[in-house]
């Protein structure tokens, strides 16, 4: 062999953990899962539980690696553009960080459709209109009423700039004709103190961090946001039921690997996070959660990231949201 071939055959093992092996086969190496969530919220658990499974099937440690910040954009970004030459690390992509984020603030350079491989789609988690308990709002049309009778005046919080819970706000605003006021706040739990307080009225939270306050009857749950409701939560009615045809504000969660990932060992990936799916003990977990919905092929998962991506956009340039919103 020459010299030259043997260098350019070394540089190509070195791109790419599975360049010198069946791409149908696990790399060998560390297999991780970058979560960009600090560990106990909601993305991290759901990261932990089918790790774990993973791991029972596998026969190897699936490790949750937690790099928080920037509600998930910064292990997105690390992700991006780090070249991963031993093992297998995988990214747990958030809705926030495919398509929202990018679309709101300039420092994120990465494009969530092209410099990462869609693997599989963990699930979708509806949020809640809610407010505080000493409230007597029960309907999206008390709270319609209530935002025309007081134009730019009633607020809503959510857990910063560009969430989910502050587009889901915008959403609320465009299809009801109704201007309000945005209170961002650094994560949920500042923003469920001064509602369930007072000093704001009305968030769509997250169905994850609002079903403790509602189950102890500090906040009421007034609507859920996707157009079903969640299994786990049969009785909270949806905003498509109270008149708000479509209306589907989501949180969601899925696993993504480096762009260049051979599309057999994302299929191999795929195939066993369904099979992780499937299992009644993680079903019956992720039903508390109000998580439904996951699974399915990659191809199905990219198409899904593309039209959510086209989704919140629309409502990010019709909304006008910035970085100062």
């Amino acid at each position: 062999m020459k010299r030259r071939d043997f260098i350019a055959g070394s540089t190509a093992a070195l791109a790419a953990p599975w360049s010198m092996a069946s791409a149908a086969d696990l790399p060998k190496g560390p297999i991780k899962i970058l979560v960009g969530w600090a560990p106990g919220g909601g993305t991290d658990v759901f990261a932990r539980i089918v790790g774990q499974k993973l791991t029972e099937l596998w026969g190897r440690s699936v490790i949750v690696e937690n790099k928080p910040g920037a509600t998930g954009a910064l292990a997105a970004d690390y992700f991006a553009k780090t070249r991963f030459h031993d093992g297998l690390t995988l990214l747990m992509a958030h809705v926030n960080t495919h398509a929202i984020s990018p679309q709101i603030f300039k420092s994120i350079t990465y494009d969530p459709l092209k410099d990462f491989a869609p693997i599989v789609l963990i699930g979708a988690t509806p949020h809640v209109l809610v407010t505080s308990s000493k409230n007597s709002y029960a309907s999206v049309k008390e709270v319609v009423e209530l935002c025309k009778k007081n134009p730019g005046k009633i607020s809503f919080g959510s857990s910063g700039t560009g969430s989910v819970q502050h587009l889901a706000a915008e959403m609320f605003n465009m299809a009801a004709g109704v201007q309000t006021i945005h209170v961002p706040y650094k994560g949920s739990g500042p923003m469920q103190t001064d509602l369930i307080g007072g000093q704001i009225d009305f968030s769509f939270d997250t169905m994850t961090a609002a079903t403790a306050q509602v189950k102890a009857k500090k906040m009421n749950a007034i609507a859920q946001t996707r157009v079903n409701r969640a299994k786990g939560f049969p009785e909270v009615v949806t905003m498509d039921e109270q008149g708000f045809k479509g209306f589907d504000a989501s949180s969601w969660y899925g696993l993504v690997g480096p762009k260049d990932m051979p599309k057999d060992l994302a299929k191999r990936i795929n195939a066993d996070v369904n099979k992780v799916l499937a299992m009644p003990d993680v079903i019956a977990r992720f039903d508390g959660f109000g998580v439904e919905d996951g699974g399915g092929s990659v191809e199905k998962f990219a198409a899904f990231m593309a039209t959510e991506y086209k989704k919140w956009g629309e409502v990010v340039r019709i909304a006008k949201v910035t970085e100062e919103s």
